[in-house]
């Protein structure tokens, strides 16, 4: 017996050891952040502020690997597949960690097991505008327009089973009305024909409409987030506005293949945590219409469990597929 306790506590000492060790000698070269849409996106632009001071705090160059299509799921799955060493990470977005598993048939990967997560990152408001033509200034009037005249309102969305696409679900879901989706292909045509009067109304990113309903071009009326953006004093919550329990956000964060060391995870999540909290950093999520989010791993997994859990039962019941 005493044979046995001798052995088991050399096992654990020699696990600590090597874990201690792998922790010293990371990052000994590169660090790969792959990130799943084109440079000079939202996503590529906050990946690359992570990367750059990953970069100063690991002491190593962090690159950035733009692997965009098919939602997201090209990225994931390179990731997936990768070495779980602590060398390819992947800047996960709201559609690639919480929302593909459903919408696709075979994504070629399940966030939920494949990943190991690493640090929550950000969050990017979204905001309800209408056309100022429209004859509605709240939400409340805006329900009442559609509840009179069924499907004729219409919304526009980014593509099937995008974020802006979700929200107008959720909305018409949880409000008990019937708008009319108009998908396309990204948010600016989107974007123009709101503008144009060929839309009645759509979700876009704070950042992105911001602009538009400063020259009265479109006119908001509430962010989806649980609390009032700081670029958009005065307008209220789609929950308190209207529809309670409502919340969509946007977000971003970091993971890495599943069976990564945990000292290499929580070094990886500490830095970021740390870099989050920079006054410089702050300042420069803000300039683009993100706010800062970390967590801990365990409190980043739980919420992408959350996540996914909340928009797979919207996604089955509005039966919203997207052909890969």
């Amino acid at each position: 017996m005493k044979g046995w306790i001798r052995h088991a506590a050399a096992g654990l000492l020699f696990s600590l050891a090597a874990a201690g060790s792998a922790l010293a000698a990371y990052p000994d070269k590169p660090v790969r952040l792959v990130v799943p849409f084109p440079p000079g996106g939202a996503t590529d632009l906050l990946a690359r502020e992570v990367g750059n001071a990953l970069s100063v705090r690991l002491g190593q160059p962090v690159v950035i690997d733009n692997r965009p299509g098919a939602g997201g799921n090209i990225a994931a799955i390179a990731v997936a597949r990768a070495p779980a060493d602590g060398y390819t990470l992947l800047f996960g977005t709201f559609g690639s960690l919480a929302v593909n598993k459903s919408l696709y048939d075979k994504p070629g990967y399940d966030p939920l097991k494949d990943f190991a997560p690493v640090a929550s990152v950000a969050y990017l408001p979204n905001v309800l505008v209408v056309h100022p033509s429209v004859p509605a200034r709240t939400v409340p009037e805006l329900l009442a327009l559609a509840r009179k005249e069924p499907g004729k309102l219409t919304y526009g969305s980014f593509g099937n089973g995008s974020s802006s696409h979700l929200a107008g679900e959720l909305f018409t879901h949880m409000a008990g009305v019937s708008i009319t989706h108009i998908p396309y292909k990204g948010s600016a045509p989107s974007m123009t024909d709101l503008i144009g009067g060929r839309l009645t109304m759509m979700f876009d990113s704070v950042s992105t409409a911001l602009p538009y309903i400063r020259d009265g071009r479109v006119r908001a009326l509430a962010v989806t987030t649980q609390k009032p953006s700081d670029q958009l004093p005065g307008v209220p919550t789609l929950a308190a506005a209207g529809v309670p329990g409502y919340e969509l956000t946007a977000w971003f964060g970091v993971v890495a293949p599943t069976g990564t060391p945990k000292a290499v995870v929580d070094r990886l999540n500490s830095e970021i945590v740390a870099s989050l909290k920079q006054p410089e950093m702050a300042s420069k999520l803000a300039s683009q219409g993100t706010v800062p989010f970390p967590s801990t791993p365990a409190q980043f997994g739980s919420y992408i469990r959350a996540q996914y859990e909340k928009w797979d039962g919207l996604i089955k019941s509005a039966n919203i597929r997207v052909e890969q």
